[in-house]
């Protein structure tokens, strides 16, 4: 049997042609298909297929029995026409895209193509990459830009698929060019090299955290081993050969460790911040809700408990935050119960705003409109902190410590946790009052049981009867 791919000499001695008759009536009306080589760093062999040929003979030669006699200069017969629906191409709208079941596979996709001539070079392609899986058993090449679209199409009611594709967006410019084969570690370090030295925002403009740099390449990892194990083609082959190990970075020298204040520390700190953030600190230091869970907070999660003359919030599991689709951090509805301390915020906020229970109206907000503040860690929480530090110096002959002068609005949550210990809560008790995820956690609470967890977070207040002093922090 005659073979597949073949030379121009090959093909003229397959027509029964000399070169020039080859040249001349048959190398016009057929593509010259580039082979590629296994081997990266060798040149593409560029060959006609058999297919072709034997096509275009059998047109000529039906184009030949039906022809009328007629008087035409020798070696000037027109071949037959190839329309582009016999190649398998269809235009919808402006683009061509192929229609066609090759050696009993069927390829329909679009070629992203408006000129037929580009849109016949991408079916050559992927006839060429059947055959070469049919026959070689060689792989198709897939690209990251390619694997990086399948991923967010998999996984759009993902949570976090927003701050995934923030990630395939920084990606994009270093990898998406190249093949998952040539996705490793060395093909990373230039990505890695830019994200250490300059971000995408104000905050990051003088280089990202190693974390965020670690979470782009855990995602690269989740992906090229989606495409070695989980994702096939036509063939039934997997996308990728093998799953490199893809390295992180070491975060332990860039990681802060948790900051919960002292009862002094939080004296400055309400002093200095502006009223605003003053009464949302004092909630959160309280009920150990997160930032979101705050600047969301909406009057109609309130739920009475009239057997304990009280309320408590539900934060619905999906709120919001930072994107439409995200919410509570472990999935499920948060319960906040109020302390003292806690209810009398609300209380105070009753009556300023119909839907948030800390609405601003402040620099960026249309005047006269309230809304809640997309975060607290801001410039005037920044600037508050500094201040705070100062004072404490000042009152204290001494330096603050580093982890209060640049206390983060997450280390509010820290404070309550370790206020909540320090005073004897129970383990599960204080699994529920922050929110955390347990096993042994329900999320479902009789009366009885909001009043006993009312009752522990009582404890954490400095006024509590049963604490008899503060506690004492120890650092060095």
């Amino acid at each position: 049997m005659p073979i597949r791919f073949m030379s121009a000499e090959e093909a003229a001695a397959y027509c029964g042609m000399d070169l020039e008759q080859f040249s001349r009536l048959v190398q016009p009306n057929i593509p010259l298909i580039s082979i590629p080589s296994p081997a990266a760093d060798t040149v593409p062999a560029t060959r006609y297929d058999r297919h072709d040929i034997d096509a275009w003979c059998d047109g000529f030669k039906a184009a030949q029995s039906t022809k009328k006699p007629t008087k035409t200069a020798p070696g000037h017969t027109a071949p037959p026409k190839n329309t582009a629906r016999e190649r398998g191409l269809v235009k919808r709208g402006d683009i061509w895209h192929i229609n066609k079941i090759y050696r009993g596979i069927p390829i329909r996709k679009s070629t992203h193509q408006t000129d037929r001539g580009e849109a016949e070079r991408v079916l050559i392609q992927h006839l060429a990459a059947i055959d070469q899986g049919k026959d070689f058993g060689l792989r198709p090449k897939h690209h990251w830009k390619e694997a990086a679209a399948k991923y967010l199409a998999e996984n759009q009611a993902m949570p976090s698929i927003q701050d995934a594709a923030m990630h395939l967006e920084a990606l994009e410019p270093y990898i998406g060019h190249l093949p998952l084969e040539q996705i490793h570690d060395h093909t990373l370090q230039k990505f890695i090299a830019e994200r250490k030295k300059r971000g995408k925002n104000v905050q990051a403009a003088n280089g990202v955290s190693a974390r965020t740099i670690n979470m782009a390449l855990e995602l690269v990892g989740r992906i090229l081993r989606k495409a070695a194990f989980k994702w096939r083609d036509e063939l039934g082959l997997t996308w990728l050969d093998k799953c490199p190990a893809i390295s992180k970075l070491k975060e332990e020298n860039e990681r802060r460790p948790p900051y919960p204040m002292s009862w002094e520390e939080q004296r400055l700190l309400l002093k200095a911040l502006p009223y605003h953030l003053a009464i949302m600190a004092l909630f959160k230091v309280n009920t150990g809700t997160r930032e979101k869970e705050v600047c969301n907070l909406r009057w109609e999660w309130e739920v009475p408990i009239p057997e304990l003359n009280t309320s408590v919030f539900l934060i619905p599991a999906k709120f919001g935050g930072r994107t439409p689709s995200s919410g509570v951090k472990n999935g499920k509805d948060r319960l906040v119960v109020l302390n003292a301390v806690a209810r009398h915020v609300v209380d105070t906020q009753r009556g300023q705003d119909q839907v948030y229970v800390f609405a601003y109206s402040g620099k960026g907000h249309p005047a006269g409109i309230k809304n809640c503040l997309d975060r607290m860690n801001g410039h005037a929480w920044r600037k508050a902190r500094n201040r705070a530090a100062e004072q404490y110096q000042e009152e204290h002959g001494r330096p603050a410590n580093a982890g209060f002068a640049e206390l983060r609005v997450h280390d509010l949550k820290h404070t309550f946790g370790h206020r909540l210990r320090v005073a004897g809560v129970p383990f599960e008790d204080r699994q529920s009052l922050l929110g955390h995820t347990s096993k042994s956690v329900t999320t479902h609470y009789s009366a009885p049981e909001i009043g006993r967890l009312i009752a522990m977070a009582e404890r954490a207040q400095e006024t509590d009867a049963r604490q008899v002093a503060a506690p004492t922090i120890l650092r060095r």
